[in-house]
């Protein structure tokens, strides 16, 4: 039997029965002039790069894979994550040539971020709604933005339903990347911008892609990806999605065959995918588009953090936030179990793709993780 690398094992593994993929579904639910536009728009802003798509040879190697790739997020525009590219454009869209435009949203961090920059880029307001569980760092880099930043006590829902309230009572332009009932545009918007990973990425290897795996919070990120997969992949690869282990709604969800709601009894350290429920519009994509799905632990996090940094897996220094790290310890974990490898048919010609989501985009959070993954990896030394 052959040795399991680092020990990474997954704490739950599941097959979607209703498994199905449809492009024609897909752009049905995110339709494709949406992800022509965005990448149109998007392309055209000032210091538009595309992101680097980094081969991980060394763990490649490790696994016995022909490529493991990693789309680096921590260059997206200064703002370290791939969330600057759904609610900017979503902002420019909905506040298009009006003046004196109030946006608002509630958020983790990130997306907050995201909406903060793109209110600035056209001067619009901005309120930010957080709740007691988003750090002051994160809080800080959003004001810096020039937003205002309202913290509420509770946890995120409960941020997302003060901000519904206040924004409906004074008129305020809600740019939220989950949908509800009788609000779908704006998270489409959001989830057209995060297409762009895709549409770039098709460019930047003419390896054909064979594995994909996406973390999933409210699952806006994963069905924006599988859009841009269904739009612009000619090969359909397996898709796999991952959570914290106390945090598996999509999972839970896929198993139940209908959105099911997690009763999150720790909060993960993996902040922005802690979320109880899959959103809306994301369910009716990955419903039938998830091959798999598989939730770790957070026990993994600053290991993969730390070896990340210090080029442990490939040849460069990736700076990667703890959202960023889920994508290799699923790989790892699900390489080190042989039934599940091979039910994956990850094999010697597979060419994986991660999405490191996020750099340190919680400067305080990422350095006291690099510290105790750095005193695990002595072990290892």
């Amino acid at each position: 039997m052959a040795k399991k690398y680092l020990n990474f094992k997954f704490s739950e593994f599941t097959t979607n029965k209703n498994f199905k993929f449809s492009r024609k579904k897909i752009l049905k639910v995110l339709p494709e002039k949406h992800l022509l536009d965005a990448h149109k728009v998007i392309s055209k802003w000032k210091r538009y790069k595309k992101t680097p798509l980094i081969n991980l040879r060394i763990l490649s190697k490790k696994l016995r894979t022909n490529n493991i790739f990693y789309k680096d997020e921590s260059k997206r525009f200064g703002l370290k994550s791939f969330k600057a590219l759904g609610g900017a454009y979503a902002v420019e869209k909905i506040v298009k040539n009006k003046k004196k435009v109030t946006v608002s949203t509630a958020t983790a961090g990130n997306h907050g971020k995201s909406v903060s920059w793109g209110a600035k880029k056209i001067g619009a307001k901005c309120k930010i709604f957080i709740s007691e569980n988003v750090s002051n760092t994160r809080a800080i880099e959003m004001e810096k933005l020039g937003a205002d930043v309202i913290r509420v006590k509770g946890n995120y829902e409960k941020s997302l339903k003060i901000c519904k309230e206040i924004s409906n009572k004074r008129g305020w332009k809600i740019i939220q990347d989950v949908a509800w009932r009788n609000y779908e545009y704006v998270p489409k918007l959001t989830m057209a911008g995060y297409s762009v990973m895709i549409k770039e990425i098709s460019n930047q290897t003419k390896h054909y892609i064979t594995h994909v795996f996406l973390q999933a919070g409210v699952g806006g990120m994963a069905a924006g990806i599988i859009s841009g997969i269904a739009k612009y992949f000619k090969r359909i690869p397996k898709i796999i999605v991952i959570e914290p282990e106390n945090a598996n709604c999509v999972m839970k969800s896929i198993k139940y065959g209908y959105q099911k709601k997690v009763n999150i009894q720790k909060q993960s350290i993996m902040g922005g995918m802690s979320c109880a429920e899959v959103s809306l519009v994301p369910w009716r994509i990955l419903k039938n588009a998830v091959n798999n799905c598989v939730s770790v632990s957070d026990k993994y996090v600053p290991q993969t953090l730390t070896m990340l940094a210090k080029k442990k897996f490939g040849d460069k220094k990736i700076i990667a936030g703890e959202c960023s790290t889920p994508g290799v310890i699923s790989v790892i974990s699900c390489c080190n179990d042989p039934i599940v490898k091979k039910k994956l048919e990850i094999n010697e010609e597979s060419n994986i793709l991660i999405i490191g989501c996020e750099g340190d985009t919680d400067k305080n959070l990422y350095n006291k993780l690099y510290k105790i993954g750095n005193q695990k990896l002595k072990k290892y030394d």
